[in-house]
């Protein structure tokens, strides 16, 4: 039995040092070089966009600026790359970019074929369509023989065809590379319309001269769950992903902001001095400091604080929370505990 029983020990002890050997590729990769690479959209307002002072701001960018707060606790540690709907995937797999919080959707093909792997979702999204209100449509079952520009390599433009294939409606797909060009196509009249995840929609209308002269239409053609995706096999830097967007998420339930998180550091709330590091531990087996969590939220905000000056009534595009407000209040958004 004794035999048994260290044979049993050293088997676990070896399993256990061999994945610890291969959890850290990335993580230490990224300490050694001294800066995370995180690939972004071509500009999408509201997920990454240029902020006129030669850098990005976004939901996404945020993301990416939380975990180089993580690690190096700063966030000018975090390098953003923009990377095309049809580069994104190849970026990553090739270790060009470390993770890619571009606002790409999370499916079971992409999760199973491309040996990359979706981290969790920061944006509950679905497609639609917008037009000129010129155009005098009120629905999508009205553009029976309408242009309308996607990008390609997409599940956006999967979404559309299946849409109006099931509707028997005919349509002239105009395929264009980038969002920025997509725009700009619309605008001029080379498509009727455009389609996009309805963020995407409403940020693009922001930037138009006269947004209220454009129309989302009702139709959701998909569910879009938005959210980074890393490499498969590599469950350290993946953990680091995921717990960085559920510090945010986690902060926001129980309310605690840049603003005051100097102030909750004072908490009796056993939940909070686990996330802020005031008890110890929660920091060690992600490989980082106890203040990880501390540092995120004091430095980007909680999740809502990053949602609401990006995408929400801080910003230009006015979102509402909607399917992205904390499931306490009606919402999808569900920190995972730290403990």
């Amino acid at each position: 039995m004794k035999k048994q029983l260290k044979l049993l020990a050293a088997g676990a002890t070896l399993s256990l040092s061999s994945w610890a050997a291969h959890a850290g590729v990335t993580f230490d990769a990224v300490k050694t070089k001294g800066f995370v690479q995180c690939g972004v959209s071509t500009g999408v307002a509201g997920f990454s966009i240029a902020d006129g002072k030669g850098g990005f701001k976004g939901l996404d960018v945020d993301l990416c600026r939380a975990l180089a707060v993580a690690i190096f606790n700063d966030v000018n540690k975090a390098k953003i790359q923009v990377v095309s709907a049809l580069q994104r995937f190849t970026a990553l797999q090739s270790g060009e970019v470390d993770v890619l919080p571009r606002n790409t959707t999370l499916t079971m093909a992409r999760d199973t074929t491309l040996g990359l792997i979706g981290v969790g979702v920061n944006y509950y999204d679905s497609q639609g369509i917008m037009v000129n209100k010129s155009l005098g449509v009120k629905s999508a079952r009205e553009l029976g023989g309408a242009t309308i520009c996607v990008q390609p390599g997409t599940t956006t433009e999967l979404n559309l065809a299946d849409w109006f294939r099931a509707q028997n409606i005919t349509f002239k797909p105009v395929v264009v590379d980038t969002m920025d060009e997509i725009v700009r196509a619309f605008v001029v009249g080379r498509c009727d319309a455009f389609t996009g995840d309805k963020s995407q929609l409403a940020g693009a209308r922001s930037t138009l001269q006269n947004p209220q002269s454009y129309d989302i239409l009702p139709e959701n053609f998909s569910k879009e769950p938005l959210g980074p995706m890393v490499r498969q096999g590599d469950e350290q830097w993946f953990n680091l992903v995921r717990w960085t967007m559920f510090a945010m998420l986690e902060a926001e339930e129980y309310g605690i902001t840049s603003k005051n998180v100097d102030e909750m550091l004072k908490s009796t709330n056993p939940n909070v001095q686990r996330l802020l590091g005031v008890t110890p531990g929660m920091g060690k087996n992600l490989g980082l400091d106890d203040k990880w969590a501390y540092n995120i939220i004091k430095t980007i905000g909680n999740y809502g604080e990053s949602f609401e000056r990006n995408v929400g009534q801080e910003s230009a595009l006015k979102l509402p929370r909607g399917l992205n407000a904390s499931y306490k209040e009606g919402g999808l958004m569900y920190g995972w505990p730290v403990r």
